[in-house]
């Protein structure tokens, strides 16, 4: 696939249909979603209500009839005491009260009264026979079950009311009231065993509520359900009842949880008799269940309508993705750099408009493209640039840069060998390579001179700091000596001649700015720090070296770039010697071919790689008549 189908493909990767229906799909799903959920919250507020309104009247209902229960056997059980008070050692009379007592109350079973002063602690005890004849159920049961109670029997003898489970023992719906009970002084026990089916009818499970009765204990004593008052179950853990005994309030409704994780509508309330409370629960879940199926209808609804409105805004967009497309495919054609376009409006909307705009616009920027390419090829690109941005005018600026000088060594004897032809031949090749090299580490090339070549760093733009952009030219200098080795690489003969150059480097304030008349203007620094690297590169055949520093451009690298001081120069107009350094390596870099750790640690390493014969500075010969340099001993 080619790199133009590649980027029609990725033109239409999220086409404008798929974002309008995405726009549409979003604001349909927000506004269904939250009329969803409003209705969903205040519906589900008002069976809450309702729960809590339905929990409270069964509660209610459930509590009244368990106190007007207890209170009657509690009545009926101490009338029946003081009538047997009353009537003394009457054997008969006592066997026709008991008789008629538990012929008006046929769910009691027994009546005791204890006597902590005998030895089996009761002092009376009445049983019913037609109750454990109906009942089918043993006498002995009520021995048995009041010998497991002992302790409660005590704490009622204390004043303490008590209501105790004999389902487990008696094998059918049995409760105890024990009630305290005190004559001439004796601090007794009334036990009452009665059946607890007739408050179980009242505690009877609903269709959604189930109320039961339990002790202080949290003993469930009555329940709709007859296997948990029969196992003895306990709900002192029971969300509801733990609630209940923090709250220490008399009744409420409260949300709560089980040991399951399934939320319960709760209501408890209190009974005035034997610190008895009657729970009501409704299953959440089992409530809201209408909440939730009238929210799957509206989901099912909402999922229609996103459906016919997707499908409504896919068949509109159609409409306008095809010129979008067209335009898309044309802004791709850009991109690549064709700006020819042949498009046409055919409509006379916005899309219209926008088409035109797209035919002037490419035409503008072929123009455009094809001035920035001559005029890049005479100056630097970066200048081009601010140039057709209008950032660059007649004048200059102060600026610190670090300045670049290069020159091929017996240029003139190697010319004479050419034909002219040749000549621009080899430089273009040779100019190819290091102009790479100076564009690589952002810097620019001020200009030509015939084989030399002067590039600045700092100017017109800047890597952050002179200390930097000293650092770049450097680099470039660097590549410059990879890339000779190569270009050298094949090379011999008249024809082609294998080269050295010199490269001389000095930092500094310059003046950079465009130079020249309204008419033309080029852009170049000027200053002393220029011409100080110029007469640098010159110091370089007589020194033996391809690549020099000044003192002033060492002080700026000097921790980044190993070097080897040279005899120090006096430069013309300086009035002080120059300390020059010969650039060895630099360390720290690695993606410069024949530098960092494994480079060259001596210059004369340097000199045996590129063919630079050792000077001897004894016998320099200076150019007395320009006298630009001296060489000190």
């Amino acid at each position: 696939m080619s790199e133009a189908q590649e980027l029609a493909k990725q033109r239409v990767k999220f086409p404008i249909g798929a974002k309008l229906v995405i726009i549409i799909s979003i604001l349909t799903i927000l506004s269904l979603g939250i009329i969803t959920l409003l209705v969903t919250w205040f519906q589900g507020q008002d069976v809450q209500i309702t729960a809590e309104e339905n929990n409270r009247t069964v509660n209610a209902q459930a509590a009244s009839a368990a106190e007007k229960e207890l209170a009657s056997l509690r009545a009926n059980s101490f009338l029946l005491l003081d009538i047997l008070n009353t009537a003394g050692s009457s054997d008969v009379f006592a066997k026709q009260t008991a008789a008629f007592y538990f012929e008006r109350n046929p769910s009691v079973a027994a009546v005791l009264l204890t006597d902590s002063r005998r030895t089996d602690g009761i002092e009376r005890k009445l049983l019913s026979a037609p109750f454990f004849i109906s009942n089918e159920s043993e006498p002995a049961l009520v021995d048995e079950f009041f010998s497991q109670v002992q302790d409660i029997v005590r704490q009622t003898e204390g004043g303490v009311m008590h209501v105790a489970n004999a389902s487990p023992v008696f094998d059918m719906p049995m409760l105890v009231l024990f009630y305290p009970y005190t004559e001439k002084g004796l601090n007794q026990s009334l036990a009452v065993f009665f059946s607890a089916e007739k408050l179980s009818d009242s505690f009877g499970a609903g269709t959604l509520q189930t109320s039961c009765l339990v002790n202080d204990n949290g003993d469930v004593l009555v329940h709709p359900d007859f296997n948990l008052v029969k196992s003895g179950a306990n709900w002192s853990n029971f969300s509801l009842f733990d609630q209940m005994i923090k709250n220490g309030d008399t009744n409420r409704q409260v949300l709560v949880t089980d040991e399951n994780g399934k939320k319960i509508f709760g209501s408890y309330r209190r009974l005035s008799l034997g610190n008895l409370a009657v729970l009501t629960v409704a299953d959440a879940d089992l409530l809201l269940e209408p909440v939730a199926e009238t929210t799957r209808r509206n989901v099912y609804l909402s999922v229609i309508v996103l459906f016919i409105a997707v499908m409504f805004v896919w068949f509109f967009s159609k409409s306008i993705s095809k010129p979008v497309k067209i335009l898309a495919r044309a802004a791709g054609q850009i991109e690549r750099g064709e700006y020819e376009l042949d498009l046409k409006a055919k409509t006379r909307d916005e899309l219209g408009l926008l088409t035109t705009s797209f035919m002037q616009m490419g035409k503008g920027l072929a123009e455009r493209e094809r001035l920035k390419d001559s005029f890049g090829r005479f100056i630097n690109k970066q200048i081009a640039e601010l140039a057709m941005k209008g950032e660059l005018a007649l004048g200059g600026e102060t600026k610190n840069t670090t300045i670049f000088f290069s020159d091929i060594r017996s240029f003139t004897a190697i010319s004479e060998k050419l034909e002219p032809a040749e000549v621009v031949e080899f430089l273009n090749e040779y100019m190819t390579a290091m102009v790479d090299c100076v564009n690589d580490t952002h810097g620019v090339v001020d200009k030509f001179i015939g084989d030399a070549i002067m590039a600045v760093w700092g100017a017109p733009t800047s890597a952050g700091s002179p200390e930097e952009d000293a650092l770049n030219c450097i680099r470039a200098a660097m590549r410059m000596r990879a890339a000779l080795i190569v270009f050298n690489r094949g090379r011999g003969g008249d024809k082609k001649p294998i080269i050295r150059i010199g490269c001389g480097i000095n930092s500094g304030p310059v003046v950079a700015g465009q130079i020249g008349s309204q008419q033309r203007m080029e852009y170049t620094v000027i200053g002393d720090a220029v011409n100080l690297a110029s007469r640098t590169e010159a110091l370089n055949k007589p020194m033996g070296t391809d690549i020099l520093i000044t003192e002033y451009t060492y002080e700026l690298v000097k921790d980044h770039v190993l070097v080897e001081e040279m005899p120090s120069v006096t430069v013309k107009g300086k009035e002080k010697p120059l300390k020059m350094f010969a650039v060895i390596n630099m360390p720290d870099e690695t993606d410069i071919p024949g530098a960092g750790a494994k480079g060259p640690k001596t210059l004369n390493q340097i000199r045996q790689v590129l063919g630079i014969p050792v000077p001897d500075f004894a016998k320099v010969n200076i150019n007395e008549d320009e006298k630009k340099y001296k060489i000190q001993s």
